[in-house]
């Protein structure tokens, strides 16, 4: 037993409006603890919704269709429906007197083409719109030996979403759907590829129940664990036993889980101590310092940042020495400590952080291509360390500043940790 979504329109395809419907009722379903294996995006061509209705109800008992309920003549998901299954349409006067209400309240006389909307198959059940003209259908049809249960939602999210949670809900749960739940934990790692935190924990993706899948992103990992269960406690403790021995075998990449930032932990540490930092940047352009203060109250543990682009800044701000540029470059080691000392010292922080590098697309040599990037970080203790990262070059500035903030923000936490 499963159920399917179809995603009926053409500007979908085209790219013109992003897809969110689907992505909502995923995580609706997946709620309700009803399993859900595929989705469909086709345009508003009748032959083309007749082949994916096919495919689908081969496959699925529940079919959830959102899109294609207008008054336009492109508008075609009810009607398509209809002639797959072989049943006339009807106009339900119902629905016409609710269109009717809906545009006199705003001063409007509802137009002949809005009928269109009151057309529903024989032996359907109309699901409400409160918001729209459109509603949609509830329909069980006998197809092929069993039975398909058909859910329709206009594509306007607000009133699709609206109408799934007042309506469709307590449908699914009277039909016995929904008695247990999908419920997942997003455990996230930094400084550790995909492919060798999965060898790590590979002998855990064979579970059954909780499963355990890997995601990644720029400079993260992610491992989802989703177990299924009567209720939200009784998946946890489904989930905690994975989770915790993930936790153990990853050590220090492991970062945070579900809705945790990296920026968001390193505050808390840094709170926790009474600590603070300060940034000098260079080609992050002050990415860094944003990052910190993204979150609220970082002024408890942010003093502040210098942006030293040139080297004339680095040298009158930061105390970088010109020997120092000159027998390295701006782009090296030493002009990296220099610079976390400097920002420390400047502004009297407990720890500075420092990024030099090479973000492109020119600029880069031989021996000092595009995506070298050092960084500096100045502990509380007086340490002054530098870190060589190669960030690859032929990836684009914007994501070589960007994984250089966060390979920065990462090693903070690291050493915070390691204290």
């Amino acid at each position: 037993m499963s159920a399917e979504i179809i995603c009926i329109g053409t500007e979908i395809l085209l790219g013109d409006i992003l897809n969110t419907n689907c992505q909502y009722l995923a995580q609706e379903l997946a709620g309700l603890g009803i399993p859900h294996y595929y989705q469909t995006v086709v345009g508003d061509n009748l032959e083309r919704i007749h082949q994916v209705i096919e495919v689908a109800a081969s496959r699925a008992d529940i079919l959830i269709f959102t899109g294609g309920l207008g008054p336009t003549p492109d508008d075609l998901t009810t009607e398509a429906i209809a002639k797959f299954f072989k049943t006339s349409l009807e106009e339900n006067l119902e629905i016409v007197e609710v269109i009717k209400t809906k545009f006199a309240s705003i001063g409007r006389k509802m137009t002949s083409n809005n009928r269109k909307q009151a057309l529903i198959p024989v032996g359907a059940k109309i699901l409400p719109n409160p918001t729209g003209t459109a509603p949609g259908i509830i329909w069980e049809v006998p197809y092929n030996g069993k039975t398909i249960t058909i859910l329709t939602f206009p594509g306007v999210p607000s009133e699709m979403r609206r109408m799934w949670q007042e309506t469709a809900i307590p449908f699914l749960k009277s039909q016995g759907w929904g008695q247990d739940i999908i419920y997942s934990q997003m455990l996230r790692f930094r400084g550790i590829g995909e492919s060798t935190l999965a060898t790590k924990v590979n002998h855990l993706f064979s579970l059954k129940n909780p499963t355990v899948a890997p995601y990644a992103s720029a400079g993260e990992v992610r491992l989802r664990i989703s177990a299924k269960a009567a209720s939200e406690t009784e998946a946890m403790a489904l989930i905690q036993p994975v989770a915790a021995e993930i936790q153990q075998i990853a050590g220090l990449d492991y970062f945070g889980k579900d809705e945790d930032t990296l920026e968001a932990v390193v505050s808390k540490i840094l709170r926790d101590r009474k600590q603070t930092i300060a940034v000098a940047e260079s080609c992050t352009g002050g990415g860094l310092g944003a990052i910190l203060t993204a979150v609220p109250g970082s002024s408890e543990y942010f003093l502040g940042g210098i942006i030293a682009y040139s080297n004339q800044v680095k040298m009158a701000l930061l105390g970088v020495s010109e020997a120092t540029l000159d027998q390295w470059g701006a782009v090296s080691h030493p002009v990296a400590k220099q610079m976390a000392q400097g920002v420390k010292q400047k502004l009297n922080s407990d720890w500075g952080i420092s990024i030099t590098g090479i973000a492109g697309p020119d600029g880069g040599t031989d021996t000092k291509p595009v995506g070298l990037v050092y960084l500096g970080l100045a502990s509380p203790d007086g340490e002054i360390e530098s870190f060589e990262c190669r960030f690859g070059k032929d990836r684009e500035r914007s994501l070589i500043r960007y994984l250089s903030s966060y390979k920065a923000l990462d090693l903070v936490r690291r050493k915070l940790l390691n204290l």
